[in-house]
């Protein structure tokens, strides 16, 4: 029997998987206010990376199974209030310490009250959003979900230092075995690239004369195969029935030698760029992207192979067609297999045209980076892939209402002002280095540089990520076939979420971030047009743009 809520705000929304996402947005932020202030940090303490896990998995793997939880689930606001007062009222406390007005809170029994009411504080959070007894019937309904969620959760608090400790921590063993063996493979191929290769097993320094390396921690890649087998178990965990085992679990010592080949080629390239004279581009940009390139790509790799291997997936035995017609069942097989995809991912077909652009600029950028030192130079590739998906799907993206109003340019104004007077306010005393980067360049260079990047900022990146944001995760929030959604009939709570998330993107400018995302909702929902959304992003983005040539504030691009 549905609970009748007087007094409910009409912001929060009415079923279980919704609650969920208004709680980890909520939590989200919360987090975000309290690390901002002094002494603050992690909401959830040593607890934080299990939760956060075990959530994202719980929700990502069971989606299907709680959006079919459509009852409505009763919103207690008092609770909700005293959340808030927790939370403001640790922050407060934080502050006024730190002005002499309180307790210092750096002292045991300062941190001790404080962990305490943030604990509390996310509590009385939980049991606001969801009841208790629902969040009980939600543990016994979903069973075994929860358990893999935690289990996630455990292997991601355990394996999150151990793997670059034990690096370190032991010469002998299994440990010692893999680094002297990653050292030995790294030499094996080296010595046929470089004359000269000067390698001591004994501290396990290899390189050149004009480059070395030490195979330590940061370049043993054993975070990235403790990922590798999180990901792979989850996964086949999950779908264990719609996998062959023990085929299937043939998969996983195969990902996990993958994920120590392709440390090894990170290694000597490593090696290789620094040698060739880019010492920047070796530690600053390769070092820190080529671990997650190598850890997407066997992910992806993986994923895809337990789907489309017929010794690993479980596909449904059919009987042979009316005759012994082989190609007629072969065709019944094949449009059985489609028709079972598509039930399983239950997506919009329109979902790549919303999505492909920015995943685009995303992946460009882990090749531009990972190329770069503390100069992007390949920065133009961001552009060239965005303009390419885009016009890939051009005939889907005319379907969008791409008018715009005068309120568009007036709201990208002010969320650009509000930019520039943050950025006074934070008075980072930091210079960006990319002033005296582009200076170096040659004219010409210099000119198509920033001409690129001027491109990208007043077209490619409002469209890419106005399509991500407000086109696919604002409506997404509300409807699997996101596109049936029409922009005027969008949330309150979906803008707020899609915002969040959007500022996440801007780092140290996060707040400012989640504002101009707000904006950029309020102006599509205003009139129900993309076009409003993507020239409000645009103007915001060349004005900036005008202000760093203008003034030559480098540190804001």
């Amino acid at each position: 029997m549905k609970e009748s809520q007087p007094g409910m705000p009409s912001l929060v929304p009415l079923h279980l998987l919704g609650r969920l996402y208004l709680f980890a947005g909520v939590l989200a932020a919360d987090s975000l206010l309290v690390s901002s202030t002094p002494h603050g940090g992690p909401i959830l303490g040593p607890v934080a990376s299990f939760g956060v896990v075990a959530f994202a998995v719980f929700v990502g793997l069971g989606y299907s199974k709680l959006k079919a939880y459509r009852e409505e689930v009763p919103f207690n606001a008092w609770f909700f209030f005293g959340h808030l007062l927790l939370i403001f009222g640790v922050c407060l406390g934080n502050l006024a310490g730190m002005r002499g007005f309180g307790p210092q809170v750096n002292s045991l029994a300062g941190q001790f009250a404080e962990r305490g009411a943030l604990l509390l504080g996310v509590g009385i959070l939980a049991l606001a959003v969801v009841p208790l007894r629902s969040w009980i019937s939600t543990a016994r309904t979903t069973s075994p979900l929860w358990f893999f969620a935690v289990i996630a959760g455990v292997a991601a608090s355990v394996l999150r230092y151990p793997f670059q400790s034990f690096w370190s921590a032991s010469k002998t063993g299994v440990v010692g075995f893999l680094q002297a063996g990653t050292f030995r493979a790294v030499h094996a191929v080296l010595q046929f690239l470089i004359p000269g290769l000067i390698a001591n097993p004994s501290d396990f320094t290899i390189g050149t004369r004009r480059f070395m390396v030490i195979i330590m921690e940061q370049c043993s890649g054993m975070e990235g195969i403790g990922l590798v087998l999180v990901f792979t178990t989850v996964w086949l965990a999950y779908f264990r029935k719609e996998s062959r085992f023990p085929q299937a679990l043939l998969l996983i010592p195969c990902a996990l030698v993958c994920a120590w080949l392709l440390n090894i080629v990170r290694i000597c390239s490593l090696i290789l760029i620094g040698d060739a004279g880019a010492p920047d581009v070796a530690m600053v940009g390769f070092h820190s992207q080529a671990g997650w390139i190598a850890f997407t790509a066997i992910a992806f790799a993986f994923s895809m192979a337990t789907r489309k291997l017929s010794w690993v997936r479980r596909i449904p035995s059919y009987a042979a067609a009316p005759g012994g017609d082989s190609a007629r069942a072969a065709v019944g097989i094949g449009a059985s297999v489609a028709e079972q995809t598509s039930q399983e991912t239950g997506e919009s077909p329109a979902i790549g045209a919303y999505l492909v652009p920015f995943l685009a600029i995303l992946a460009a950028s882990f090749v531009s980076r990972a190329a770069s030192g503390y100069f992007e130079w390949l920065y133009p590739l961001r552009f060239v892939a965005a303009a390419l998906a885009i016009w890939f799907f051009r005939d889907e993206l005319k379907k969008l209402n791409w008018r715009f109003g005068g309120l568009a340019p007036l709201t990208g104004t002010a969320i650009f002002l509000l930019w520039i007077v943050s950025a006074w306010w934070a008075k980072n005393p930091e210079a960006s280095p990319l002033g005296q980067a582009l200076a170096a360049l040659s004219p010409a260079a210099r000119i198509t540089w920033i001409a690129f990047r001027v491109a990208a900022a007043g077209l490619t990146v409002p469209l890419a990520e106005e399509l991500a944001f407000r086109g696919y995760l604002t409506r997404r929030l509300i409807d699997r076939e996101f596109d049936t959604v029409p922009f005027l009939n969008v949330t309150m709570i979906s803008m707020v979420i899609s915002s969040v998330v959007f500022g996440l993107l801007y780092g140290d400018h996060w707040l400012t971030g989640m504002i101009a995302g707000m904006a950029y909702a309020l102006v599509l929902k205003w009139r129900g047009r993309m076009g409003d959304a993507v020239v409000a992003h645009a103007t915001s983005n060349l004005l900036l743009a005008v202000w760093v040539l203008a003034r030559g504030d480098w540190a804001q691009w």
